[in-house]
């Protein structure tokens, strides 16, 4: 009965939160302290508990480092023009017919690059979203190809937080979780590719901006040099170069673009890494500014404070008796059906992915471990169920935030084909990765 009532608080604590606007790191203190009177009520000292606490804190210290790297590595990519040049020679290249599948291939490709769904969402993705209503084509439409593009590297990039997260709660390797997340994504890539080809053809850009173009040029130096932090990024982690490593080696070279570039004093650019990018221009920073370590100090304080939950269930086993059903449903319908089920109900109680992705994996790991699965066919049905499951409740934080920046509604939600297109298509081709 304690730990229904202890959910309960939890539960009202986030919708709180999602109502009022106010951090969630004030409704995680709230379930800890809930949680922890379940121990208390159950005979655990707060001693104990702590050190359980400790224990899931520890485990995360990677993730918590990976963060902060790409904190840094947003404002950087920012400052040296990395995202600009993308975009502009994008926009260089767009013809009528395929301007979808530009928008959703550029979102792809620096998605990946930069692991970050909100920093390409508020990027990128506000400029093609502009220059959809500008040049005739529906936002409706492109909004939903931009959503799906985003997701694409938020997903499976070696430098998206949720995929660090992931890899540190289950303790699995990145590398590994990304080749097979990049196989099980072919096929529902294919299916959104083709359906864009067919709403490019339908739905074609009458013309481009040129006004941004001009914008782009006014403040940065074009410079092919500016394409090194991407190539640095995407290139060493297929050399299986650690994940920091890589990130550390694309924010070196971002520096020195930036400085010997972009004409940006190294004294400036070190307080970027910090404090984020701001533009000098009100239209680009509206586009541009952001990133830097301060952006990601909210997230890291989530991932500490929901660290110490998964410490504490472990240690004190008061998710037992419910992870005893989920085994039982595992063994009727599937584990990857569970997980899907699990993913809609949590993603629409907590409307949040870090949050969502936490609760399956504490509930869901014994039951895979019991029924015969492993680590990395948890972190993998994760991958492929709740990180996008909780981007595609409208009103969820994953969801709202992305279509807010781009002017969007949840209309545009069911042309976002890649973010569906995933946990459809694997559910019904997970025998060939894993036996279910």
């Amino acid at each position: 009965m304690e730990l229904f009532i202890a959910f309960g608080i939890f539960v009202a604590a986030m919708v709180t939160a999602v109502i009022t606007g106010y951090s969630m790191i004030i409704s995680l203190l709230v379930g800890l302290a809930a949680f922890l009177a379940v121990g208390k009520i159950r005979g655990f000292t707060l001693a104990s508990m702590a050190e359980m606490s400790r224990k899931g804190i520890s485990e995360s210290l990677v993730v918590i480092k990976v963060m902060l790297v790409i904190g840094m590595l947003t404002a950087v990519w920012r400052a040296s023009g990395t995202i600009t040049v993308f975009v502009y020679y994008g926009m260089k290249v767009i013809m009528p017919p395929i301007f979808l599948i530009v928008t959703f291939a550029l979102c792809c490709l620096l998605s990946y690059a930069i692991g970050t769904s909100f920093g390409i969402a508020g990027t990128v993705g506000v400029i093609f979203i502009a220059l959809a209503r500008s040049g005739g084509v529906d936002p409706v439409i492109a909004a939903g190809v931009i959503m799906s593009g985003v997701y694409f590297g938020d997903r499976c990039s070696p430098v998206s937080s949720s995929a660090n997260m992931v890899a540190g709660i289950t303790g699995t390797e990145i590398y590994d979780n990304v080749k097979i997340m990049l196989k099980t994504g072919m096929l529902p890539f294919i299916i959104t590719m083709a359906v864009y080809a067919v709403l490019s053809v339908l739905n074609p850009i009458s013309h481009v901006d040129s006004g941004m173009i001009s914008d782009f040029e006014n403040e940065f130096v074009i410079s092919f040099w500016s394409f090194v932090p991407a190539i640095v990024m995407i290139a060493l982690p297929l050399l299986k170069v650690g994940v920091i490593k890589a990130m550390t080696a694309s924010i070196a070279c971002g520096i020195l673009v930036a400085w010997l570039v972009q004409g940006i004093p190294i004294v400036d650019i070190i307080k970027i890494c910090v404090v984020g990018y701001e533009s000098p221009s009100e239209g680009i920073g509206a586009i541009l500014n952001g990133g830097g370590l301060i952006s990601m100090l909210e997230i890291v304080g989530i991932l500490v404070i929901s660290s110490t939950y998964s410490g504490i269930f472990n240690g004190t086993g008061i998710l037992m008796s419910l992870q005893d059903r989920l085994s039982e449903a595992c063994s009727r319908i599937g584990r990857f059906a569970v997980m899907v089920m699990m993913s809609i109900g949590i993603a629409a109680i907590f409307c949040n992915q870090t949050i969502g992705t936490l609760m399956c994996c504490d509930l869901m790991k014994k039951p895979y471990l019991d029924g015969g699965g492993t680590d990395t066919e948890l972190a993998i049905d994760m991958e492929n169920s709740v990180i996008l499951i909780a981007c595609f409740i409208p009103w969820s934080i994953g969801c709202s935030v992305p279509l807010a920046l781009l002017g969007a509604d949840f209309r545009s939600l069911p042309f976002a084909v890649f973010m569906y297109a995933v946990p459809v298509c694997y559910l019904f081709t997970k025998k060939r990765w894993f036996n279910n």
